[in-house]
């Protein structure tokens, strides 16, 4: 007997032994087991302590850990392929399954939000903002059809100009001097994502977007030639008369960076404008544009992180903008308020870490103090007294 066959017959004997062994259990005494008396009810048998978990169980658990991370922070497609692979090292794993159900549920929803903004952003004209909805979808739900098919139906290239403001222009006058119709402004505002009522700045640098069906008057296009004047016949001495050439301005082409950069501010994503603008001043640092737009979002990121009480990061971003204009708007008031905050903030939880007797944490955040505050006396006091308590420490554990 070989193979399968054995190895289950051999599985019975086994089984069979340690039935027959356990029925058959001598006493402590080494005499025949004692059977149960009528009507006596033998001890029931303590419950087994549950099985630690094998691992299998434990490398599933860390996935889910993982999975639960990710859609907290809003990486909601990396969280799926967690919950997918907990799932496929342990498929009895009921919270991987019910974790993979429920964020399946979340991801269909948020799918089908962008699809319904992208063609409400195609009825408004705005190809851009539907382009970007509908990319974020396929971004969730990469084999989504119905995203997929407006993206390539609908979401079509639209070309466009770019525009230097002068002064005195409007969205108006300027959706006047493209389309011929003043009422259009609607698109270069939608366009450029500004703000409601934007008064233009000078210099400013705006896309004017072609629309389907609509004349577009773009300053290149070639004018229609003037009918032939008869020119007056040429005397000694002077040449013979030519017809002056009137040639209009065309507006340069934004830098693509720069036209990013200013998206990303305008959506609030301070990290990423000022990632696009150190990438454009790298190689252009004497770039006006990209200067000013700097300063615009190390002010605002500063400002916003203040108010979020983030003091340490908006103390960094204030102080960088400080070295490169020191009285831009408000900032020295600003930075003025950072500055005492994380004072204040960094000495208050060295004093309370000094209390709990985590000495070396508390001379860490005096040591902060001292990097914003070099004069500062309480703190320079606390790391003193602090370090002699270190040292008799280490001095009675040596003894």
């Amino acid at each position: 007997m070989t193979g399968a066959p054995r190895l289950a017959a051999l599985a019975l004997l086994a089984l069979a032994a340690a039935a027959c062994a356990t029925a058959e259990q001598p006493g402590p005494d080494g005499a025949s087991p004692r059977r149960a008396e009528p009507g006596v009810t033998p001890p029931a048998a303590a419950p087994a302590a549950p099985a630690p978990p094998g691992p299998r169980q434990q490398l599933a658990a860390r996935y889910r850990e993982l999975a639960a991370s990710l859609e907290k922070d809003g990486h909601l497609r990396r969280s799926l392929d967690a919950w997918k692979i907990a799932l496929t090292i342990d498929p009895d794993d009921a919270a991987a399954r019910e974790g993979k159900t429920k964020l399946e549920g979340r991801i269909e929803s948020q799918v089908a939000e962008r699809i319904n903004e992208g063609r409400a952003a195609l009825q408004r004209g705005s190809v851009a903002e539907a382009r970007r909805r509908l990319l974020a979808a396929l971004a969730l739900e990469p084999a989504n059809r119905a995203a997929f098919e407006l993206l390539q139906n609908e979401v079509r290239e639209v070309a466009f100009v770019s525009h230097t403001v002068r002064a005195g222009e409007t969205l108006a006058s300027l959706a006047q001097r493209y389309y011929g119709d003043r009422s259009r402004s609607e698109v270069i505002w939608e366009t450029n994502q500004l703000p409601p009522n934007p008064r233009l700045s000078a210099g400013a640098v705006l896309k004017i977007p072609e629309i389907p069906g609509v004349p577009f008057n773009r300053p290149d296009a070639p004018r229609p030639a003037a009918p032939p004047v008869a020119t007056p016949p040429s005397t000694p001495g002077t040449s013979p008369g030519r017809a002056d050439v009137v040639r209009e301005e065309v507006p340069p082409e934004v830098n693509p960076l720069l036209a990013d950069a200013r998206e990303a501010l305008d959506r609030g994503e301070f990290a990423v404008a000022l990632a696009d603008v150190d990438k454009l001043l790298a190689g252009s640092p004497n770039n006006r544009d990209g200067l000013e737009l700097k300063k615009v979002a190390l002010y605002r990121q500063g400002k916003s992180q203040l108010e979020a009480r983030k003091f340490d990061e908006s103390y960094r971003v204030l102080d960088q903008l400080a070295r490169i204009q020191p009285g831009y708007q408000d900032s020295a008031r600003l930075l003025q308020q950072a500055r005492s905050r994380v004072i204040e903030q960094h000495y208050s939880e060295g004093i309370r870490l000094f209390r709990d007797e985590k000495l070396k944490e508390a001379i860490a955040e005096w040591k902060v103090v001292l990097d914003v505050d070099p004069a500062h006396a309480n703190a320079k006091r606390n790391i003193e007294q602090a370090e002699r308590l270190l040292r008799g420490i280490e001095q009675r554990r040596k003894r």
